[in-house]
């Protein structure tokens, strides 16, 4: 079962830009919890706590029960708004969830044994294609990142979706042939390919070309036998003048 957290939040009665900025004036961030079948909830939360929740990492897959004056929500948090100058929070929204919910959420590619890849102990580099899926799961099953084993790729090689076992229970909204991982080659890797295939061609070649002489050998060997056949003539001229 994923993890619970804590999270407290005040109840807003009025909405519209005015009372937000009154909010963050206060050091409090607005936002509302929707969903479920339910009316829509505005609140605010401390700036400073909902910070330190968003920098800690995978806010956006966590569950929260949010404590609104005694009533507990259990949410999922969908969106949030940074200033785009100073990278403070302007606004969050959850999303409420009811008992056995499933939902979509976008979870983090991990990368395993990326070290030990033979194709990194050649030279190349790890490039992270998709860094995060999309899935589909109960909202007791949110997995916290998906792993992507490369410790078999050589260079060249990738890893796709369906290379990757997902949990039990979680369905993937991504294309199984998607390309997860690939084992980019280092600078210069192509030229010595070149290089190296144009060098076995090369001693190949003398080989090859060694037969011409045998065969050509034969040549004179023929041509030796009609001045022996020519030699008969005399014998049989020598005949007459007898």
């Amino acid at each position: 079962m994923a993890t619970v957290k804590e999270l407290k939040a005040t109840a807003r009665p009025k909405s519209g830009k005015g009372a937000a900025r009154a909010e963050r004036r206060a050091g409090r961030v607005p936002g509302v919890i929707y969903g479920d079948n339910q009316p829509p909830v505005t609140i605010s939360v401390d700036d400073r706590e909902l910070r330190q929740r968003i920098l800690a990492g995978r806010f956006l897959t966590t569950l929260f029960d949010i404590d609104v004056e005694g009533k507990k929500h259990r949410v999922i948090p969908r969106d949030y708004h940074l200033d785009p100058v100073k990278d403070f929070p302007l606004h969050v929204d959850f999303m409420r969830l009811g008992e056995g919910a499933t939902i979509r959420v976008s979870v983090p590619l991990h990368i395993v044994n990326g070290e030990s890849s033979p194709g990194v102990k050649r030279g190349g580099t790890v490039n992270i294609v998709t860094h995060a899926l999309d899935l589909e799961c109960s909202v007791d099953n949110i997995p916290q990142y998906i792993e992507a084993d490369v410790g078999a790729l050589e260079i060249s090689y990738s890893l796709h979706l369906s290379d990757v076992k997902l949990p039990a229970g979680v369905k993937s909204l991504t294309r199984e042939d998607a390309t997860l991982v690939t084992i980019v080659p280092p600078s210069g890797f192509a030229e010595e390919q070149k290089a190296a295939a144009a060098a076995a061609a090369g001693g190949a070649a003398p080989a090859a070309g060694a037969a011409a002489p045998a065969a050509g050998a034969a040549a004179p060997a023929a041509g030796a036998a009609a001045p022996a056949a020519g030699a008969k003539a005399p014998a049989g001229g020598g005949d007459k003048k007898k």
